[in-house]
């Protein structure tokens, strides 16, 4: 660890309030930045098969931003080489002017000792000369995505792409029905940026600027998770990065914070709204109990019988806290809540305006909720969605 003392004293409550500043959910935002600012904003924004309301990169806006439309959201991060996907947190859309800063992660998949998949002879070459000629493909227009049904059994172009993507000679430049279409890196990505070649050092720096930058204030952890960094690496770099040391009222831990975040005190209109649990304020979930003091897991691929919230559970944001969850389903033009969990009577009115505006976004005009956790919320809550249905 870095031998530079704490600075300044935060209290939780201060720490909690520039994060949701920093994370656009306390304050002005540029709406005029649209979707791009948000990307910009964030650093990286996760993608994910599961699709409930949206998927959850076009949910990460929509939290932020309020009902921007969904081919909104896409074509903002599609379009004019704006955007790229790689892995960073997980798979995620990065802004196209980090593409250098990654070169780091290209170099260390390029020195992998040994891979999964098999990679039959001549199969890369074929695949990097396919896209040279006919231009962005997906995988199954390049030969096929796999063997058999399974979804690991993966053809072996297939498998060559998807090397050629972690090097870098291949880039995702979107997704075609959730199918990544895959285009030369040389034609996607701008040329002043193609070939600003950094070296780990510079790399690892900038990473750890714009987690802290992201994050506002965060732990050795939560720096190193934002961009699923080794703790290692951010103990190499932090003293030079530009944060600050910090100490936070009952983390326990050393911290770091963006100096810009410390300048003034976070203030301003909260965002009320549903949260995508891959959304960058909770995907953390340590972070998010010892800011919150919520605790939240995916239930997605846990068996039915064992969930707690729900298959795709959401938390649901107001007033700068994590006042409940909502597990949410869409049948025709209703929007479902087939469970409801309240963090008690003064959460009703702020869980029923996000059910009503997340709704309204993706083209519903009824509300109809299934299970409360709470049986004698459940009324109030009926009363106030029919209140604010009309």
């Amino acid at each position: 660890m870095t031998s530079l003392r704490p600075t300044t004293d935060l209290s939780a409550d201060e720490a909690r309030r520039i994060a949701l500043r920093a994370q656009g959910f306390l304050g002005a935002l540029d709406r005029r930045s649209g979707v791009r600012g948000i990307l910009r904003h964030l650093g990286a924004v996760q993608l994910d098969t599961i699709s409930v309301l949206a998927r959850s990169h076009e949910l990460i806006p929509y939290a932020r931003l309020g009902a921007v439309g969904r081919r909104t959201i896409e074509k903002a991060y599609w379009t004019d080489t704006h955007a790229f996907e790689y892995w960073s947190h997980a798979a995620c859309i990065l802004p196209a002017e980090e593409w250098p800063h990654f070169a780091f992660r290209r170099r260390a998949y390029r020195n992998r000792p040994h891979w999964n998949h098999e990679l039959p002879d001549g199969t890369y070459d074929q695949v990097i000369k396919q896209l040279r000629t006919e231009g962005p493909l997906t995988a199954t227009e390049l030969g096929g995505a796999k063997r058999t049904s399974e979804w690991w059994d993966w053809s072996g172009t297939k498998v060559a792409v998807e090397r050629a993507l972690m090097y870098g000679e291949v880039v995702c430049v979107e997704r075609r029905g959730w199918k990544r279409v895959y285009d030369l890196a040389e034609r996607a990505i701008p040329q002043a940026l193609l070939h600003d070649e950094l070296d780990d050092t510079e790399c690892l720096r900038r990473l750890v600027r714009l987690a802290g930058q992201s994050l506002g204030v965060g732990t050795r952890a939560d720096i190193a998770d934002y961009h699923r960094l080794k703790g290692e690496q951010v103990d190499a770099v932090i003293a030079d990065s530009g944060l600050v040391p910090v100490t936070v009222e009952g983390w326990g831990k050393p911290a770091w914070a963006d100096p810009a975040a410390l300048q003034t005190p976070p203030r301003g209109r909260h965002r009320t709204t549903l949260l995508s649990p891959f959304d960058s304020l909770i995907w953390e979930r340590a972070r998010t109990e010892r800011i919150f003091g919520f605790t939240h897991r995916l239930e997605a691929y846990v068996p039915k019988q064992k969930r707690v919230y729900g298959y795709f559970a959401m938390p649901i944001l107001a007033g700068g806290r994590l006042v409940g969850r909502v597990d949410p389903a869409r049948e025709g033009r209703t929007l479902v809540a087939r469970q409801v969990t309240l963090d008690g009577p003064k959460a009703v009115p702020a869980v029923a305006q996000a059910l009503v505006e997340a709704a309204s976004w993706v083209d519903c005009t009824d509300v109809r909720v299934e299970r409360v956790d709470a049986p004698d919320l459940r009324e109030p809550l009926a009363k106030e969605l029919a209140r604010l249905v009309g």
